[in-house]
């Protein structure tokens, strides 16, 4: 079993890893707990739904919602507002996400949102959940015009990786822990896939934490861990999610080193490297579907939520990875018709 604390100013909270590791949740909930809203999903594990076998001294009520990203949005929020007033929550209890990234966004926004904010505890049961979406407080749903985009830092008060959930994930879901993974290998240069997995889970929650540390609210060098992201968050957009998370990030990375290169920030051989890193090593798709529409894709990342001024990408350069902020449209544009060929 590993345990990796996320060191916050106010307050730290642990990540525990490993086979088994459901067991330790009792110690992350909150003394004060009497009941527990579970926010969960059909499908995950009934090892991992139905924790009132871990909390036999709580009223344990589980809350499911839906499937996909239709599903996270504002409407779900509501619906999970009004269970937790019908079954009597207070600032004293308790909201239990147990899921992928998507459900621990939510339960995470759900417990920020109720009575102004009560603690949550994550379950998470995913490899991209247990590598980035249940650490580090960001918490949020979708509109129609871009992901993520209503949210709230919230911090857990504790984190569940039980490796147990992985031996039923389907290779998809794996696929796109691996994508959020790779990510993490161009921000440290670390050889992750040498490492065993609940090593390799456990160092990039180090990196995760180390980072969340230093910027909880993102107001500078947290947006390093979106790495990727500002296309990847329009690519998912623009095939009706069609495109997974991990996926879309996988692309993304790659086209963040092209822009990197059509910047002047970095060399072609750096990104052959970044094709060689997600394709090869990770064995991750680098190219988006065809026919998708470059001005659609760039309108849609003028609505990311870092592009404070003009487009703004997390690139790869000469002093490493940083966020640049004020980025022309137009060796945007050039770059990303390239890429979409």
């Amino acid at each position: 079993m590993r345990r990796v604390t996320v060191p916050l100013v106010d307050r730290s909270y642990d990540v525990i890893v490993g086979n088994g590791s459901i067991a330790e949740l009792p110690d992350l909930v909150p003394t004060s707990a009497r009941r527990v809203a579970v926010v969960t999903q059909a499908g995950i594990p009934v090892q991992f739904r139905e924790i009132g076998a871990y909390l036999p001294d709580h009223d344990v009520h589980v809350v499911e919602i839906g499937d996909g990203e239709a599903a996270k949005s504002l409407a779900t929020i509501e619906n999970l507002m009004r269970s937790f007033a019908q079954i009597g929550l207070t600032r004293n209890d308790v909201v239990v996400g147990v899921g992928g990234g998507m459900v621990t966004d939510v339960a995470g926004f759900a417990a920020a949102s109720w009575h102004r904010g009560i603690p949550v505890v994550h379950v998470s049961t995913t490899l991209l959940g247990m590598v980035d979406a249940a650490i580090g407080g960001k918490t949020g749903v979708n509109l129609p015009e871009g992901k993520n985009l209503v949210g709230a830092f919230w911090q857990p008060s504790g984190v569940v990786c039980d490796l147990d959930a992985l031996a039923t994930l389907p290779p998809r879901e794996m696929r796109c822990g691996l994508g959020e993974m790779a990510k993490y290998h161009f921000l440290t240069g670390d050889d992750l896939l040498a490492m065993a997995l609940d090593e390799r889970i456990a160092r990039c929650i180090e990196i995760k934490a180390e980072v969340v540390a230093s910027d909880e609210r993102e107001g500078g060098r947290r947006a390093l861990l979106n790495y990727g992201h500002t296309l990847a968050h329009a690519l998912e957009i623009t095939t009706g999610h069609d495109l997974a998370h991990g996926e879309a990030v996988a692309i993304g990375l790659v086209y963040a080193a092209e822009l990197g290169c059509e910047l002047g920030r970095i060399d072609r051989a750096r990104v052959d490297e970044h094709t060689a890193v997600v394709a090869g090593e990770y064995d991750l798709t680098t190219r988006p579907p065809s026919g998708l529409d470059a001005a659609e894709l760039i309108g849609l990342m003028h609505r990311d939520k870092k592009a404070l001024d003009r487009l703004t990408f997390v690139l790869d350069g000469p002093n490493g990875v940083e966020v640049v902020p004020g980025v022309d449209e137009a060796p945007v544009r050039r770059s990303l018709e390239r890429f979409l060929r």
